[in-house]
């Protein structure tokens, strides 16, 4: 069995303001080793579900040389690969290799989330919402949509109850999840103490994985259109050479494609 585990910081427990997932604050190591170790966990359940082979994507952006090179080497458990400072949302050779199942570990609500601790798609200083066809998606969508494109699917989702509540929404009750703590608002929250978040994670990872087939992959019908709506009109800028994509009001831009990866890479790549 061959495991791809993605990463996100804002649904670890113990985060829950932004300064902790900045890399240039002073927490952030703090931050760090948090991520890690939720990783570990699930590391250890798909080892114990008779993983063969795991590959940890670091998908964290938080600034400059740590966007996407978050989590702590010499913490690491040794039963893994893992890709660092990889652009978000484009790694693809191990699902282009075939990979029965991916994990998204620390994970968090699509942007204006009530109840959604950090919640955002992507970047709240250009993206408001983002829709595949006619559906509204976060970040767990859009890593979902990648996925499946290669016929992979997502098993494990962990973050706040919001995040696992949207995960459910798009891929179906079947999904596990598992929640870490519940957002009040965007900056705080109850949470569970890490060291059972860990032990949870674990356990649902290992849980996830017994059957392969509970959660189809998430398959974007085609032709796809991808929708964005942008939050300022400075943010209109980033996307004006942009092949493939098209302003259709004045935050609003598409991305018309064959399929979902020609979609998807006009918008992003």
């Amino acid at each position: 069995m061959r495991v791809q585990i993605i990463t996100d910081i804002e649904g670890v427990s113990g985060i829950v303001t932004k300064s902790q997932a900045n890399g240039s604050s002073s927490r952030y190591e703090e931050s760090r080793r948090l991520l890690t170790e939720e990783t570990n966990a699930a590391i250890r359940g798909a080892k114990a579900a008779g993983a063969e082979e795991i590959v940890v994507v670091d998908g964290h952006g938080a600034g400059e040389d740590w966007n996407g090179n978050s989590l702590v080497p010499d913490l690491l458990e040794a039963d893994c690969e893992w890709v660092a400072h990889y652009s978000w949302g484009q790694y693809t050779e191990f699902l282009e290799q075939g990979c029965d199942a991916t994990l998204l570990i620390g994970q968090h609500a699509r942007a204006g989330t009530p109840d959604g601790l950090l919640c955002h798609t992507i970047s709240t200083i250009i993206w408001r919402n983002m829709w595949i066809n006619d559906v509204l998606v976060g970040e767990i969508g859009i890593l979902a949509a990648l996925c499946g494109y290669y016929g992979c699917p997502v098993l494990l989702v962990t973050g706040d109850e919001a995040c696992c509540r949207e995960a459910k929404e798009l891929l179906g009750e079947q999904l596990t999840t598992v929640a870490v703590k519940r957002g009040f608002s965007r900056y705080s929250a109850r949470q569970i103490p890490p060291v059972r978040a860990r032990k949870l994670i674990e356990d649902g990872t290992k849980r996830s994985l017994q059957n392969l087939n509970a959660v189809a992959p998430y398959v974007v019908e085609k032709p796809t259109c991808i929708t964005v709506e942008l939050d300022a009109v400075a943010s209109r800028d980033h996307f004006r050479d942009h092949h493939g994509v098209e302003f259709v009001e004045p935050l609003k831009i598409i991305s018309k494609g064959e399929d979902w990866l020609q979609a998807w890479k006009q918008i992003w790549y």
